[in-house]
This record gives structure tokens, C-alpha cells and sequence, in this order.
């Protein structure tokens, strides 16, 4: 029995998954065009290897990593590059960004996949690594960080416990649930990939208690799988348990460091989906080209989770659940509290897409006119990384920038439930986005700076070491020429001694 520790604050919120988990996964139909940015994980993009008018395979490599902390692209489907340039992508500015087009020719021709890696236990943890990063595998929680660097612990940080995480503790998001009541045979397999992988000692996969469905088939497939080495344990339905730092904290009792990691305190997290998708990689040499998403709201016709092809417009999901209803108000990426606004649906499904959201004016947070702090301190109450909002709100409003830094601003996970609780209806999280936001620009501009100031000294340096060769050199120069006027008059004294000798002589002969 895994003794729980929990987290403090956090809230209970009204839970909506039922409407997409009565159905299981579907497979999106083959599309007419996949968009796929060339940035869709944490760290630097992916480089294009495709010029327009190349056809494609399915599973084919189309951007190449750059870096270590770096991730490739593959091709969705078979088809032809129609556009390699800027398009839509689903982030919170809206902005564009570099894509590759791919026109779907209706054929899903698949490229050669990976020879499988039978037994993964026999193997060095640096090929399973390899293999991860070469099928594009990165965290499906939302964060999308590429997986075989979470699994390449240092020396110095020996990882004990690995995490799968289970846990979706906003109130739509049911993806994860639907594929562990369909896929945990996969999942447990991932995990003790990972397992391997690491060196670690154990495994908990964190399931909450309001999906008895999806415990009971990881149950069953741990009990076929039997590893000791992995547990399933049942976790508080309470948001947000699902965080990495908040689920740690509820499994082990211990904090993640101010501004550390999970690895400083021997833990390492992965999603349920990541491991599903490692275990794919490894057994079958698939590229990761799909993910799971839950399309729910009463603002789409029929919700359900479906398996969507990484590169598919949101419009294309939304139309195979139904459509929408004359009730949708506004589309969300992500769950009610952490998700973004979409400016539009002709944004595609990337690696880190968890869920569509379709939401009516009865399920989003509308927008009040916010009224002063009263100071009632519900906020520091809910907050699950044990900060005060109160206090982060002041400083930020100020512009203070150090004081926000005091209190801690970067442990805020914005899981927004300052927000909720605050009856002055604050927007307290957008209040700490921008403070982050400033802060991190001061950075890179003092960064610039400071490489520039470098820059500069060390050209000072240069002129001040070539000025200091240069009267080196015409030192020597002047020195040798001195010694060459001293030779010549030695010389030019021996040659008049010689003739004065001859005169001599000759005088003497007359």
C-alpha cells in the first residue's frame, strides 16, 4: 500500500469527463492536408529535409533534429509537400510559425520502420534513448519535452522512483483514462522500458480514484505483465494533482526544489501516452505520427476521445465528433484552466494537444470586471505550490520585479485556482504570465549585453596584445639594426688598417 502524502491548497471542481468517455477511441479518417510545425516539443525546431513537391511515406523523417535537446518530424500520411512557410500554430500568441504541408494523397503509404528491439532489459539504456529520439517521442501530458532526455539522468542524480502519470485532474480532459482502459498492456510495457532506461528501482503508475475502469484494466495488465517492480497507485480526484511537482509531492511526501527538478530528488515523471508511445517505438520502430485527443464541450455535437494524426486541423476533429452546436462560444487547446484560446481552427493537432475543447458561455470562466484585493487570502488557501497570490499580485503590479522573484513567482504552475477563488475576480495568473514574460526578456537582454560587453573586452584585449607585439617586434628590429651598423664599422676599421699596411709596404719598396 502506497502511503499518499498530498499537496496543499488545490481545488474540487465539478468533473465533466462522462460525456467523452462513453464511447471508445475512434480513428480520425484520413484528412486532405496535415500541417505540421517544425517546432512541437521543448527545445530548438526541427530542421526541414523535404523540398515542395517531394512525395512522402507515412512515418518518414521530414525535419531532422538539431540538437541534443531537439526532436525530427515524420510524415503523417503519404502525400506531397505543398508548402514549407508560415502558417497558424496552436500557441497562446497566435503568432506564425514554420510548417510543412503535406497535400494526403489518400494512399498512407508507410515508409520502413526501425527493426523492433526484442528484449529491451538486454540492451545499453543509450540505444533505447536513441531509439526514442530518432521516432520523435516526446512527453503527451502538454508539456512535450523530448523523452530520451528525461530519461538520461546524471551520475550525480541517481533517479529511485519513476512516475507514470495518470492523473488528469481537469475537469474535461479524459484522454488519458480512455487509453488506459484500451491500451494498458502497452502503457505497463512502456514503463518498464522506462524502468530499464533509467536504472530506477520502481514504478507507480498514478491513477485517480473517480476512473475505476481504467484501474481496473492496468490491474489486469499488470498482473499478466508481473513486474514487481511496478505498482498502480490511486491518487485524490483534486486539481491540480495532475502537475508534475503536486503528484510527486502526493506519492513521495517530498518537494521539488525551488526552481529544480524532479531529478534533484531522485524521481522522474513521464504521461501515461509517453509511455505508450516509448513501448511503440521500441517493440514496433514506430515514429510517434499520432496522439490521442478528447474533443468534448457542449459547444461539439458528440464528444469522444479519438486518435488523430499529428498534423490534422482542429476543424477535421471537431467534424468527425459531430460538429459544432448553435451553443459554442469559444474553442480551447487544453482543459478549462490551463488550456489557451484558439483564434481559429485550421490550427493542427501537435504533440503536446490533450484536448479540444468546445466550450459554451456556461462552461468557461467569463471575463468579470475585477474589483481591489480585499485580502482575504482565499488565494494562498487554494495555491498548490504553497506561494501567496496576494503578495505575487502587488509586487506585479508595481512592475517589482525582484519582489515577485522573492516570492517565488517561478514556482507558480499557473493552474489558476487564485483565479477561481478570488471574489474580487483578479486575473491574478495573467498578472504573473506577464511578470514571467517581462522577466524572461530582461534576461535575454541583459544576456545580449553581457555577451556584448564580453565581445568588446575581448577586442580591447586583442589590439592591446598585437600594439604589444608591434613594439616587440620593432624593438628586435631596432636592436638588430644597431648591431649591423656596429659590424660595418668593425669592417670598414679592419679594410683601412689593411690599406694603410699596403701603403706602407709600397713606400718601403721604393
Amino acid at each position: 500500500m502506497q502511503t499518499l502524502h498530498g499537496f496543499p491548497g488545490g481545488l474540487a471542481l465539478e468533473a465533466r469527463k462522462d460525456q467523452s468517455t462513453a464511447k471508445p477511441l475512434a480513428r480520425v479518417p484520413l484528412g486532405f492536408e496535415y500541417v505540421l510545425p517544425l517546432l512541437q516539443h521543448e527545445g530548438d525546431p526541427a530542421q526541414a529535409r523535404v523540398s515542395v513537391g517531394d512525395r512522402v511515406l507515412r512515418g518518414q523523417v521530414i525535419a531532422r533534429a538539431e540538437g541534443y535537446l531537439s526532436l525530427p518530424i515524420h510524415a503523417p500520411t503519404s502525400g506531397t509537400v505543398t508548402g514549407i512557410l508560415p502558417r497558424p500554430i496552436p500557441h497562446p500568441s497566435g503568432l506564425l510559425a514554420e510548417c510543412i504541408v503535406i497535400e494526403a494523397d489518400g494512399l498512407d503509404e508507410a515508409a520502413e520502420t526501425k527493426a523492433p528491439i526484442e528484449d529491451p532489459a538486454a540492451v545499453h539504456p543509450s540505444r533505447l534513448r536513441n531509439r526514442l529520439r530518432e521516432c520523435g517521442v516526446a512527453g503527451l501530458g502538454g508539456a512535450a519535452f523530448p523523452t530520451h532526455v528525461k530519461l538520461n539522468p546524471t551520475a550525480e542524480r541517481p533517479i529511485e522512483t519513476l512516475i507514470i502519470n495518470g492523473a488528469q485532474c481537469e475537469p474535461y480532459i479524459s484522454c488519458d483514462d480512455r487509453l488506459l482502459r484500451e491500451k494498458a498492456d502497452e502503457v505497463v510495457a512502456g514503463t518498464a522500458v522506462m524502468l530499464t532506461a533509467l536504472h530506477a528501482s520502481q514504478a507507480l503508475i498514478a491513477i485517480e480514484n473517480d476512473t475505476p475502469q481504467a484501474m481496473a484494466a492496468v490491474d489486469e495488465a499488470l498482473a499478466r505483465y508481473s513486474d514487481d517492480r511496478i505498482r498502480r497507485v490511486a491518487v485524490p480526484t483534486i486539481y491540480p494533482e495532475g502537475g508534475e511537482r503536486q503528484l510527486i509531492q502526493t506519492l513521495t511526501g517530498r518537494e521539488v526544489p525551488s526552481r529544480g527538478l524532479p531529478a534533484d530528488i531522485g524521481v522522474i515523471c513521464h504521461n501515461v501516452g509517453t509511455a505508450r508511445a516509448a513501448w511503440r517505438a521500441i517493440h514496433h520502430g514506430e515514429a510517434l505520427t499520432e496522439r490521442v485527443v478528447t474533443v468534448t464541450g457542449n459547444g461539439v455535437t458528440a464528444p469522444r476521445n479519438v486518435i488523430a494524426r499529428l498534423g490534422t486541423p482542429v476543424a477535421d476533429l471537431v467534424a468527425f465528433c459531430g460538429g459544432y452546436t448553435d451553443s459554442v462560444a469559444r474553442l480551447i487547446m487544453g482543459g478549462p484552466m490551463m488550456g489557451f484560446a484558439l483564434g481559429s481552427d485550421e490550427v493542427s493537432v501537435v504533440k503536446g494537444t490533450t484536448c479540444i475543447l468546445a466550450a459554451d458561455n456556461s462552461e468557461i470562466l467569463l471575463e468579470k470586471q475585477s474589483m481591489p484585493c480585499i485580502r482575504c487570502g482565499e488565494c494562498a488557501e487554494t495555491c498548490p505550490a504553497g506561494l501567496l497570490p496576494q503578495q505575487l499580485y502587488w509586487h506585479a503590479h508595481e512592475r517589482d520585479w525582484e519582489g515577485v522573484e522573492n516570492f517565488h513567482l517561478f514556482d507558480c504552475i499557473e493552474c489558476g485556482c487564485c483565479d477561481v477563488v478570488c471574489p474580487s475576480h483578479i486575473p491574478l495568473v495573467q498578472y504573473f504570465r506577464a511578470a514571467k514574460t517581462e522577466i524572461w526578456a530582461r534576461q535575454r537582454d541583459r544576456e545580449k549585453s553581457d555577451i556584448a560587453r564580453a565581445r568588446y573586452e575581448q577586442r580591447q584585449a586583442r589590439l592591446a596584445r598585437e600594439a604589444e607585439e608591434k613594439k616587440r617586434r620593432h624593438e628586435e628590429k631596432k636592436k638588430a639594426l644597431a648591431g649591423r651598423k656596429k659590424g660595418d664599422d668593425k669592417v670598414k676599421s679592419e679594410l683601412d688598417a689593411i690599406m694603410s699596411r699596403v701603403k706602407q709596404r709600397k713606400k718601403g719598396d721604393n
